[in-house]
């Protein structure tokens, strides 16, 4: 018999779960903040747009490494990671605050609060499963990633706003604030959730290691994280929206393509997230394909509205991350859930960014509209592969005793 997911207000009547969601919400917005306010910053001190942009991608940097950190949620309670990373969050933008700040300083700040970021992540996605038990997790995956995607829709133009009736020092100010704020949610919203597992006190770098063999072992992790990994691809249409849009006739039509995902993955986590689990699990390969595959028309460099509707579809399927998060939580072991978590949020950072790179090689060969198309198409298969490599993995074992010829009536 065919189950439907929980609702929004079943998730939201867990007073654990709203603690958490409003974390959530102030600390996307924190990021965004704190990203708009020192690019200003920057371009203001150095009057270079070189400068402000390779200091707004030093802002991806640290997730990769403070990936690498999320063991810290299997050592310490996971309510005390989320708190001390967002109290030291809010700590470092408030000295970023500082009007005479020079401004490598307060970039080098900003990597810090990013390197934060890392823990925050792998203690939130690590205590859901507990907070919401198995039937209520997909539709509160669905609620974060809605949430983040929303926010990314809206979170620039806010934050330009903010930063230009406040400042840069007042918008850093309010950004601190948020953090401050999440801290307290968090503190008195949520219980303690202590370790359950004794986990050996190793060196970070050998619990990562520890980690990536982990993933590497099981069947269901490692097939997972390959279609997680496959981001690398469909993430490049945002990478090089510029020069598309420089190729589409000039920057007016830039908005539009930077939008076109994030819509998209909004509204594609909201219709995944109404699907009965067992249907979600069977879809994950065809949606992580499809992710991909939808990008090959752009190699044509179709009219505005048309590229405009693929990036959106594509964004549209590339919710089948929530599915991906939600498996990938309920097959990591509980007592290192927020290790692995950290290997995948790595893994992610890494696949993503050297996709841009690539892309980014490739145009100095290849149109951009033809590189995403390329993109596209490497895209497909590799999620192809993994797509079938997960089949594979939640497919119900034969019994040897399966198709016998049953023994004589005596």
């Amino acid at each position: 018999m065919t189950t439907t997911a929980p609702s929004f207000r079943n998730v939201f009547g867990v007073g654990e779960f709203r603690a958490l969601w409003v974390a959530h919400v102030l600390s996307v917005a924190g990021d965004q903040l704190a990203r708009v306010a020192l690019t200003v910053l920057v371009f203001d001190r150095t009057e270079s747009a070189g400068w402000a942009a390779g200091t707004y991608a030093l802002t991806y940097l640290p997730d990769l490494l403070g990936g690498a950190l999320g063991g810290l949620a299997d050592r310490f309670p996971r309510r005390s990671v989320l708190v001390v990373a967002d109290v030291l969050r809010a700590v470092l933008v408030a000295a970023m605050a500082i009007p005479a700040i020079p401004w490598p300083l307060a970039a080098g700040l900003l990597v810090l609060v990013q390197l934060a970021a890392g823990p925050f992540q792998a203690a939130r996605q690590a205590v859901l499963p507990d907070l919401l038990g198995e039937e209520k997790l997909p539709t509160g995956q669905a609620i974060l990633s809605s949430t983040y995607q929303a926010a990314l829709v809206v979170g620039f133009g806010a934050g330009a706003a903010v930063v230009t009736w406040l400042g840069v020092s007042g918008a850093l100010w309010v950004d601190a604030v948020t953090f401050a704020v999440s801290a307290a949610a968090l503190r008195w919203g949520l219980r303690p959730y202590p370790v359950t597992t004794v986990v050996e006190r190793t060196p970070q770098w050998a619990s990562l290691v520890a980690g990536c063999r982990l993933v590497a072992r099981d069947r269901k992790l490692r097939s997972l994280l390959a279609i997680a990994c496959c981001c690398g691809f469909y993430v490049v249409p945002e990478g090089l929206a510029v020069p598309v849009a420089a190729q589409l006739g000039g920057t007016g039509v830039l908005g539009w393509l930077l939008v076109a995902n994030p819509v998209g993955t909004l509204l594609g986590a909201l219709l995944i997230s109404r699907l009965p689990r067992a249907r979600q699990i069977r879809w994950l390969g065809p949606l992580a394909v499809a992710s991909s595959l939808v990008l090959l028309p752009t190699g044509w460099t179709p009219a505005l509205p048309v590229l405009v509707v693929l990036w959106t579809v594509s964004g549209a399927c590339s919710a089948h991350d929530l599915i991906t998060q939600v498996q990938y939580s309920l097959a990591a072991p509980p007592g290192q859930r927020g290790q692995v978590i950290g290997v995948a949020i790595a893994a992610l950072r890494a696949a993503q960014g050297l996709g841009i790179i690539v892309a980014g090689a490739l145009t100095q060969a290849f149109t951009p509209t033809t590189v995403v198309a390329i993109a596209g198409v490497a895209g497909a298969l590799c999620a192809a592969v993994a797509g079938t490599a997960w089949a594979r993995a939640v497919r119900p074992r034969r019994s040897p005793l399966d198709g016998a010829t049953p023994p004589p009536a005596q």
